[in-house]
């Protein structure tokens, strides 16, 4: 909790607004977290605010005319309604409030970089052949400087030239005679309800404007015509997601990150859980969770799934079912057939809606976490494409399979 006084001590720890987490990494990217680039990004206060707001609107003839208004050294949005007109909206300096902007550009105005993730990919060599669909300059998120600092976000961000340029989707005059659109491939939100916690349930997605107002879906993601103008809002809450088209991101508030497990956390039930011992019910060998460093490399201890009954073994080579494939095997204790895989702990903490043990785990991918965090996320259509949605590990972003997506899992103690 921070103190409102906090700006005459320069000397306590800054102020901080929050984290985005993006969903399909578990605690950092596949060849490490570099620069702007990485798994997390934390929003803190900036020593000097550079938030805008709108002032004044002009409308132009002609894109040159635009262009002409459109001042180097000031923000601004140009609408293009025709060949024959274009508006431009200026933004002025706002010293109450600082400016996050988000995109997959590597310009020096994006804050946090961001591409498309592919779901359980090892190396970012796996994600560069993607023709991506995250904007360049994809959003904006501005958030009071003051308590209690309320996160609001925004559809597109302002290039290095202070100018945000919207040609082809949707854009409208407003009742009040502002400007308003939408980016091609749209930024969605969903809040949960509940916040974000044990009791968390799933919100409706929603897109947010250029002007952050909050509207229904569109009948795929760049379609022209734009939904309905709903209640709702673009204030950020602990737990809410934001959809970029190509990447998910979680925000997490800093009081919601001050009640989530740490990484300490994790690892004191990572060593609980490997000094009770468990053991292979076949092979009798002790079974034991890899360090969270480990978390791609199979080690000979690892514990593995049957993911259709939940028993837990240590690997081995028998029964395979050949005529499916090989993929999938029989379990030796209770003969139900389906998909055998290697267990690994959910390390990214930011992802846990509460701190319980990790007795579950998601289908098909064996990432292991608590019960009501599996529950949670097995909930949540995640955007995926254009058109479609899906449950998905945050852990990897693999869509989940089975009825439930998760299953408990049942572990054999040592028999001395």
């Amino acid at each position: 909790m921070f103190s409102p006084d906090q700006e005459n001590h320069p000397s306590k720890a800054p102020v901080k607004y929050g984290e985005l987490i993006v969903l399909g990494y578990n605690g950092s990217l596949p060849n490490g977290d570099r620069g702007r680039r990485k798994s997390r990004f934390a929003l803190f206060k900036r020593p000097k605010a550079n938030g805008v707001k709108p002032s004044t609107v002009h409308i132009a003839c002609t894109p040159q005319a635009a262009k002409a208004i459109s001042n180097k050294d000031q923000h601004s949005i140009s609408y293009t309604l025709s060949r024959a007109q274009t508006v431009v909206v200026e933004y002025t300096h706002d010293s109450n409030t600082d400016m996050f902007q988000i995109g997959r550009s590597t310009e020096s105005p994006i804050d946090f970089v961001v591409t498309d993730t592919v779901p359980g990919s090892q190396s970012n060599s796996d994600t560069q052949s993607v023709q991506s669909t995250i904007s360049r300059f994809a959003c904006r998120i501005i958030c009071e400087r003051n308590p209690p600092f309320t996160a609001r976000i925004y559809a597109a961000g302002f290039d290095s030239s202070k100018n945000i340029f919207l040609g082809k989707a949707a854009k409208w005059k407003t009742s009040d005679g502002q400007m308003d659109g939408l980016t091609t491939n749209g930024v969605l939100v969903m809040h949960p309800r509940n916040g974000f916690t044990e009791d968390s349930k799933p919100g409706v997605w929603r897109e947010i404007s250029v002007c952050g107002n909050v509207f229904s879906l569109r009948e795929t993601r760049s379609a022209q015509q734009r939904g309905k103008m709903v209640r709702g809002t673009n204030q950020l809450q602990d737990g809410s997601l934001i959809d970029l088209c190509g990447a998910t991101l979680l925000w997490r508030t800093a009081e919601g990150l001050a009640r989530t497990p740490t990484l300490k956390h994790l690892e004191a039930l990572r060593q609980e859980i490997n000094a009770a011992r468990p053991q292979c019910p076949v092979g009798f060998n002790t079974l034991a969770f890899p360090s969270m460093k480990r978390k791609d490399v199979v080690d000979e201890k690892q514990p593995w799934v049957y993911l259709n009954c939940g028993h837990v073994h240590g690997y081995h080579n028998w029964g395979n079912k050949e005529e499916r494939d090989g993929k999938d095997r029989e379990c030796p204790m209770c003969r139900s057939v389906g998909p055998y895989v290697p267990l690994w702990l959910g390390c990214e903490a930011g992802f846990y809606v509460d701190a319980g043990p990790p007795t579950h785990a998601f289908s098909p991918c064996g990432h292991v976490c608590s019960e009501k965090t599996t529950a949670y996320w097995s909930q949540i259509p995640l955007p995926h494409g254009t058109h479609t949605f899906h449950a998905a590990c945050p852990f990897c972003a693999h869509q989940l399979a089975g009825e439930q997506g998760y299953i408990r899992l049942i572990f054999q103690g040592p028999l001395d």
